[in-house]
């Protein structure tokens, strides 16, 4: 069977805005111009920002439905806590896997080593959707260590990948997802040049990091804060320029489309209207529960 090299069929550049408490984000989508890539729902890029003693931002309790929030730390230092009673701090590299299901509030706050000395936060946060059959089921979480995250190299030391999602060369995440997604983080050096395959049915996109990247075999160019969304085929193509000087960081989605009706108000993304209204009512009477202050 002949595979065929996906071209780029949309090239966005991220809108720039202030998200949860106050941080800059990059955001793709949703936009006016592009609203989602099923299953995907949103796609931030947070910072870098520097932050002195005091003065890191996060997001405060909040609540969230029918969907999943999946947050990749680059560098900085997160606690994360919820109204089911779960906690932790994602660090650099460490990845967190929450599908809140049926419902359930959380807060993402700079930890308190990183408020009292300040430093940099860059990270991606990334919301899945999910199907009306697992839209509510219970809530859960999957923290991965960064030292847990599968690393590949090429031969020629010339391109790494870390995969969060999905499979490359050769290595399968750890993650368990409940549609088949790739989530993948690619470092390419200058002269690199690597194939990845993808599943024929996915839909995909690149989202370049730092730098700028060959996409395809038109050799479409990509630069920093640019989403490109792949056209058909099962195989994608990378290429930095051996002239440049500067790597490439980059980021590769794709998954099994849903297919069905989207219904979203701020944190809930359900099927229809009506149950948009039912996560409502259901958040303002408390059946998401509470985080406990301790």
């Amino acid at each position: 069977m002949t595979q065929k090299q996906r071209k780029i069929s949309k090239l966005v550049t991220s809108e720039q805005l202030l998200e949860g408490g106050g941080f800059p984000v990059r955001r793709p989508f949703p936009t006016p111009e592009m609203s989602d890539v099923d299953p995907f729902l949103l796609f931030d890029h947070l910072g870098p920002v520097d932050w002195g003693p005091g003065e890191g931002i996060g997001a405060p309790d909040h609540p969230h439905r029918g969907f999943e929030a999946v947050t990749y730390l680059l560098a900085g230092e997160m606690n994360h806590k919820d109204s089911a009673g779960n906690s932790g701090v994602l660090r650099p590299g460490d990845v967190q896997w929450m599908t809140a299901g049926s419902g359930v509030v959380h807060s993402e706050l700079p930890s308190p080593d990183f408020m009292k000395n300040g430093g940099t936060m860059h990270g991606f946060q990334i919301w899945v959707n999910l199907p009306a059959s697992a839209k509510m089921n219970p809530p859960r979480y999957q923290d991965i260590a960064a030292a847990n995250i599968p690393i590949a190299h090429s031969n020629d030391k010339k391109t790494s990948v870390r995969v969060i999602a999905g499979e490359a060369m050769g290595l399968s995440a750890v993650i368990d997802t409940f549609i088949p997604i790739t989530y993948l983080h690619y470092t390419l050096l200058p002269g690199a040049k690597h194939t990845q395959s993808l599943p024929v049915t996915a839909n995909a996109f690149v989202y370049v990091i730092n730098g700028s990247v060959e996409i395809g075999p038109d050799h479409e160019m990509v630069s920093e804060g640019q989403m490109a969304q792949l056209g058909s085929g099962d195989l994608v193509t990378m290429q930095v320029n051996e002239s440049t000087n500067d790597k490439c960081d980059l980021i590769i989605l794709a998954g099994e489309p849903i297919n069905e009706p989207i219904a979203r108000y701020g944190p809930f993304v359900m099927n229809t209207e009506a149950e948009i209204k039912q996560a409502i009512r259901d958040y303002q009477e408390g059946k998401m529960g509470a985080i406990l202050s301790e």
